[in-house]
């Protein structure tokens, strides 16, 4: 490793040496004098404070001290100069470090004579050039909310308002819901039934907890009384512990064959979206839209400068750290997956998809770091007590939480610095847009990109759609 730079700092000698990406050596030479002046002040301060039996506080002799104390008095002599030395040397040698410097302290003991010679790594900020932040180039998607989307969300209303209605006569179609009893023979287990249990007619279906491909191709054309069979093999990633990787033999039985009767759009479906006709209810959905485009919209235009700042900007990242990063990645995405309720089985599958990339997750969420943090720093943007507290009152009204007991949970749990990042990033964002140039687009079946329907009335998404903060993008700081 060549050697780049050699400084002389409190009279020891301290070398800087490339030791990988973002990494650099340090050694450091303590000479013989300094080791005597601090171990000769240690002594002297031990002095003033010790009891050796025989003696007046203050008057022992030192060499009774260096018997009586050597041990103890040597590690804390060894402590001092390797912490001053270490200090000294990055602060000194201007080294931006990330987290602590890596010093075995075990290995190091006092020479008994001569200079103390130690050396130590440390992880640094990259260093690169942003790319011109004046006129990013962007393209935004025309916000067009057409009668056809309108139209649609209002069929998924009356659908989430509907009945499962008989199916008097008929045979199974696809989306039917059917009532069946179910044998389940699983490899290598005891047969199990199912009385009454509900089926919903799917391409890919779920029978008694069982994955059944084609079960809408199975089921059509069925009537009540009807036993249909099949066999499956069910994928070795499959959450549920029982059937993971093993055959499944089906035997179904229609009991009753239902279908959905989508609610009419009569007094009490308006009622329930707390408007007086067809005209308001169409207005209020185009508004939900239309937030939604707007949501969207803004949310692609942050993505394309996210992907224009990691486009055009090169540098190593510290290798420690990405790999801290990539665990990081997977810790949090465990703990969402627990908040969602999965079972052991479907965190196992989950993970085993996350881990695949979590080291690129890690790479570009602290390349986005890194780059957003200078980025902040060139435009000159901080982030005050006032925005962070306003921030807050927004989330905590969300959660139905007092602003201060919120602010307070997350002072505990370490996440009110991320939460102050990604303020800072969204205020980063912000700017770029300022002087973006951006280029309206001609929307092509947009809505297929707005697909999420209305599950609750209209009146109650009105007023989600109003509460939703803006949430930036969430990068991690390196630990």
């Amino acid at each position: 490793m060549a050697e780049e730079e050699q400084s002389v700092a409190a009279n020891n000698k301290v070398t800087i040496q490339e030791a990988g990406p973002c990494k650099k050596k340090v050694i450091i030479e303590i000479p013989e004098e300094t080791i005597m002046n601090i171990t000769d002040e240690q002594y002297r301060n031990l002095r003033k404070e010790a009891l050796v039996p025989g003696f007046r506080k203050g008057r022992a002799p030192r060499r009774l001290l260096e018997k009586r104390f050597s041990k103890e008095t040597s590690e804390q002599i060894k402590l001092k100069l390797l912490a001053d030395a270490s200090d000294s040397a990055v602060k000194d040698n201007k080294l931006d470090i990330l987290g602590e410097p890596d010093i075995d302290i075990e290995k190091i003991e006092l020479p008994a004579g001569g200079p103390l010679t130690f050396e130590f790594e440390v992880e640094v900020r990259p260093e690169f050039d942003l790319p011109e932040l004046e006129g990013i180039p962007l393209t935004r998607t025309e916000l067009q909310v057409t009668d056809e989307q309108i139209d649609r969300e209002i069929e998924q209303l009356r659908k989430y308002s509907g009945v499962w209605i008989p199916r008097e006569e008929g045979v199974v179609q696809l989306d039917d819901q059917i009532i069946a009893d179910v044998l389940l023979k699983a490899e290598d287990a005891e047969q199990q039934k199912f009385d009454n249990i509900e089926i919903y007619v799917k391409p890919n279906g779920f029978v008694a907890g069982a994955p059944v491909e084609k079960l809408d191709e199975l089921l059509a054309g069925a009537k009540a009384g009807d036993t249909k069979q099949t066999s499956v093999e069910v994928p070795k990633t499959y959450f549920r512990e029982e059937y993971r990787g093993k055959k499944v033999d089906i035997q179904i039985t229609i009991k009753d064959i239902k279908f959905l009767k989508p609610a009419e759009l009569d007094e009490n479906f308006l009622r329930r979206l707390d408007a007086k006709d067809e005209k308001e209810v169409r207005e209020k959905i185009h508004d939900i839209l239309h937030r939604r485009l707007e949501q969207q919209s803004r949310t692609e235009l942050t993505e394309q400068i996210y992907k224009y700042l990691l486009e055009n900007t090169d540098f190593d990242l510290p290798v420690d750290i990405v790999a801290e990063q990539a665990s990081s990645v997977l810790q949090r995405q465990y703990t969402n997956l627990i908040m969602r309720g999965l079972t052991r089985g479907q965190l196992e599958e989950q993970m085993d998809q996350l881990r695949a990339s979590s080291e690129q997750q890690g790479k570009e969420q602290l390349k986005t770091f890194f780059i957003m943090d200078k980025v902040a720093e060139k435009l000159g943007i901080e982030v005050t007590e006032e925005e962070i507290n306003g921030q807050i009152a927004q989330l905590a009204i969300q959660q139905g939480q007092r602003p201060e007991r919120l602010r307070e949970q997350m002072s505990r749990d370490g996440s009110l610095a991320q939460f102050r990042l990604e303020v800072r990033q969204s205020k980063c964002i912000a700017k770029l847009l300022e002087s973006a140039k951006i280029v309206e687009v001609k929307s092509q079946k947009r809505a297929e990109k707005v697909k999420k329907t209305t599950k609750k009335s209209v009146k109650k998404a009105a007023s989600d759609e109003k509460k939703q903060p803006k949430k930036p993008k969430t990068t991690s700081k390196p630990r």
